[in-house]
């Protein structure tokens, strides 16, 4: 049975997390030697205990609309076979989506992919800006500080890399990619990038399928493109990336890519495109 907290937490004083929750991302490998921060925008399917379940049934949570399947698992084995520092974040974005503007409807999500999330309906603009506050804010500006440590340390920028993924079938219409490298201007990291995946045979590898990053990229518009860092996202196929041993599979196969870039002329200097 689904239930929603209907008491308001920014409404009575109390916080959105408790003390004893998760904070709102994880710095997984701090202090990471590459010169490179991986992101997960939707890495977790975990909502803030006062939230209840959103109102939604318990299976919804097992969908695409609460969490990237596999993204986190692919994140860890990548950052760790590369020697990266990861910032995963720690809630759904069902509760609130990191990859949008604060502000777009899409940020706290009415709806979801047809489904109705009763707990984000009609909030006040003090309640979400309590969301916006309390998670969407934090995890980016964890995001800001390993990419300045990691350029302090190294005196120069590191290249930016965010991991997704996708469903097989969308709207009645399958999906044969098996994975997609978004990006908008900067072709540094994504051009080489699908030129190294599509040396894998058998791999149906999408350029900017099946989304575009010219259409949608907010954390790594905002991380990278607007300070001329070199930055690209992967969207992988869920149903290929659900267990451990297919992630392990990916993280080999981005990281044999991303090593090569990462050496690339001109992947660690500030570019405007």
């Amino acid at each position: 049975m689904s239930t929603v907290v209907n008491i308001c937490p920014e409404e009575c004083d109390a916080p959105l997390l408790a003390e004893d929750e998760p904070g709102p991302f994880e710095v997984y490998n701090p202090g990471g030697h590459a010169p490179l921060v991986i992101v997960s925008d939707h890495a977790s399917r975990r909502v803030p205990r006062v939230l209840g379940d959103l109102g939604l049934a318990s299976e919804h949570f097992d969908l695409h609309i609460a969490y990237d399947i596999g993204a986190d698992m692919i994140t860890r084995r990548l950052a760790d076979r590369l020697d990266a520092r990861a910032v995963i974040a720690t809630y759904s974005r069902l509760v609130i989506d990191l990859n949008r503007q604060p502000g777009d409807p899409g940020c706290i999500p009415e709806i979801s992919d047809n489904v109705t999330v009763p707990a984000n309906q009609g909030l006040t603009e003090k309640q979400a800006t309590c969301r916006i506050e309390t998670l969407h804010t934090p995890y980016h500006e964890a995001i800001n500080r390993e990419i300045a440590s990691v350029w302090r340390r190294d005196d120069k920028p590191p290249a930016l890399f965010s991991i997704h993924s996708f469903t097989p079938s969308l709207n009645g219409e399958d999906r044969f990619w098996d994975i997609g490298v978004l990006w908008n201007r900067d072709p540094r990291m994504a051009v080489p990038l699908v030129e190294q995946l599509r040396h894998w045979d058998g791999l149906h590898v999408g350029d900017n399928e099946p989304y575009s990053g010219r259409e949608l990229a907010y954390t790594i518009d905002t991380h990278g493109a607007a300070g001329g860092i070199a930055n690209c996202a992967v969207e992988i196929r869920q149903d290929h990336c659900a267990t451990s041993e297919e992630a392990g599979h990916w993280a080999d196969i981005l990281a044999d890519g991303l090593r090569h870039i990462l050496s690339l002329d001109g992947v660690h200097e500030v570019q405007n495109f």
